[in-house]
């Protein structure tokens, strides 16, 4: 019998002063059997990094084709934003980019080291695939101590600005600078 997946709860306090965005989020988040605890944290740090209204969890790593997050239009359908986190594969990103239908497509790596290594291969290939998809990395020195709380429910503030993160987690505060990358 399959293990279930647990539920986090997540209540953020998200100010992203390079979007103009203040709002107080409640989100759930079911953390798969095998997913780690950076990735179940980089899912929700990339939920905050992108986030407007309609943007929501992917199937996640149960459908390893599906973006971890996804965005659709006023009509419901149509695919306005695609976020994939921790280590995608250049086709995938590639395919997203090509298949978009006009969607924004972000990724948020586990590390700079990861970040750099997909820039490497994508350089390698054909960069232009996937010039339009915005790239960046969570420092290692954000994404271990995160992976360290345990608790299921979770209050924290998350500001964003200037491409800097600050995290207050009620005993501990995070900050450092999100590294971007162009194929």
């Amino acid at each position: 019998m399959a293990l279930p997946s647990t539920l986090h709860h997540f209540d953020v306090r998200l100010s992203n002063v390079d979007r103009g965005v203040e709002q107080d989020l409640s989100v759930k988040v079911a953390r798969h059997p095998s997913e780690t605890a950076e990735r179940l944290w980089l899912r929700l740090l990339a939920f905050c990094w992108q986030w407007e209204e309609s943007l929501a969890f992917g199937p996640g790593i149960c459908e390893p084709e599906e973006p971890d997050l996804v965005a659709l239009g006023a009509d419901g359908s149509t695919r306005t934003l695609l976020v994939r986190v921790g280590r995608p594969e250049l086709a995938r990103v590639e395919k997203d980019c090509a298949r978009g239908g006009g969607a924004r497509v972000a990724v948020l790596f586990e590390s700079p080291r990861r970040l750099e290594a997909f820039l490497t291969e994508a350089r390698a290939g054909r960069p232009e695939r996937i010039a339009a998809a915005e790239l960046a990395a969570v420092p290692e020195e954000i994404l271990r101590p995160l992976a360290r709380v345990e608790e299921r429910r979770v209050k924290l503030g998350l500001t964003l600005a200037d491409d800097h993160l600050y995290l207050d987690l009620g005993k501990e505060t995070l900050d450092g600078a999100l590294i971007r990358g162009r194929p």
